[in-house]
């Protein structure tokens, strides 16, 4: 049996979308369906405003350029993120400044964000690793303790909540993703959150999105025609993307309660080998409440956790490692990052395991991963 890391959960409202943004005739940015995605959004979730971008990349830029960071501005996240998030830094000539994460569950160490703070920081981006929050009223805090903006890497965090708090509507801005390998998709797609209620700042998001033009007025026939204002770029999704985004979220609870099935088994299947101080699970504590993104353990060693990787692949269960921390990647050492600089980092990226989780998942699959668990590390 071959099982895949992730699989689309499709319900049959993803293809009668698509076929009616068709019949609609505009399958362009700012459609039908991205109104009605976007809406969706702000009132499930409680945003101030909600703007559709082609990515979750895309709006972590968007968010980056709208707090004016400037040369020689620094940015506090974490190591343990996909490139984008430092990207979005550095398109804005301004610099990343990793820190550390907790080893029980993988998120940045508020503490290590206050050592690492100086008078040329500007703005944290705490990233909600698997669907699970950050501690975000201790990093809200230094925040503004220190008059610092805060952009929420919520990308593979909708659905999930904080305190009861949807992650993404928590600090200044928020960031989703939408991409094939999340929990709700549409192949490509992200969002931006907007969560201040200073009108000039939407205002210049929204300008921003439509390549610097006041494009949205024109849309909303607040003017005959529109003019570049402002510099942009061309953020808007494509309305066919948003047909199949409107299907999904409209299930996301459904989608939600099954990959959280898959999880609890899981979790009772690993939980003798903790005991045996052989791995550690991952932890979400009681004021999170998560989207179950991910399942992952941490081995003790980088060499058992190969040898287990190698033994789930070489029966079809396809078991993976994640991020390689970027301060330690040839773009990190060019900044002058050194592998020892995070060890706690280094450690959790040579020894994690992730288990295939999604939605869809039949019993027979579940049950065939839960029998080489038992063969594998049972073993050990």
């Amino acid at each position: 049996m071959n099982i895949p890391s992730n699989k689309p959960y499709w319900t049959e409202k993803e293809k009668r979308n698509i076929l009616d943004a068709l019949e609609r005739g505009k399958i362009s940015g700012d459609g039908y369906y991205t109104e009605r995605v976007a809406a969706l959004l702000e009132d499930n979730f409680g945003a101030r405003k909600v703007l559709m971008t082609t990515s979750g990349t895309h709006a972590l830029e968007m968010a980056a350029m709208l707090i004016g960071l400037e040369p020689e501005d620094e940015v506090i996240m974490p190591s343990f993120t996909f490139a984008s998030t430092a990207n979005a830094v550095l398109l804005n000539g301004a610099k990343p400044v990793f820190v550390e994460v907790k080893q029980e569950s993988l998120n940045v160490d508020s503490i290590d964000i206050e050592r690492k703070i100086t008078e040329k920081t500007k703005a944290i981006i705490p990233v909600h690793y698997a669907g699970v929050a950050c501690d975000m009223d201790r990093i809200m805090a230094i925040a503004l303790n220190h008059n610092l903006k805060v952009i929420e890497d919520a990308a593979q965090g909708v659905n999930a909540k904080y305190r009861g708090k949807y992650l993404g509507t928590i600090a200044d801005f928020g960031c989703y993703s939408f991409h094939g390998t999340k929990n709700y998709i549409c192949g490509e797609g992200g969002a931006l959150l907007v969560n201040q209620e200073n009108t000039q700042i939407i205002e210049k998001a929204e300008v921003m999105r439509q390549k610097g033009t006041d494009r949205w007025l024109f849309s909303r026939g607040d003017v005959n025609k529109y003019n570049w204002i402002d510099t942009g770029s061309s953020y808007s999704p494509s309305d066919l993307l948003m047909a199949v985004l409107l299907a999904q979220l409209e299930n996301m609870q459904e989608i939600t309660e099954k990959r959280k099935a898959v999880y609890k088994v899981y979790r009772n299947a690993f939980e003798p080998y903790e005991r045996r101080g052989i791995l550690k699970i991952m932890k979400i504590p009681q004021e999170c409440d998560p989207n179950y993104h991910i399942f992952w353990v941490i081995f003790n060693t980088q060499e058992i956790r190969d040898f287990v990787l190698k033994e789930f692949n070489r029966k079809g269960v396809a078991a993976s490692f994640h991020y390689l921390p970027l301060h330690s990647s040839p773009m990190g050492k060019k900044m002058g990052y050194k592998p020892c600089d995070l060890p706690v980092t280094e450690k959790a990226a040579k020894c994690l395991l992730r288990l295939p989780i999604y939605s869809g998942m039949t019993e027979s699959e579940l049950h065939y991963v839960i029998q080489n668990v038992e063969t594998i590390i049972g073993a050990l």
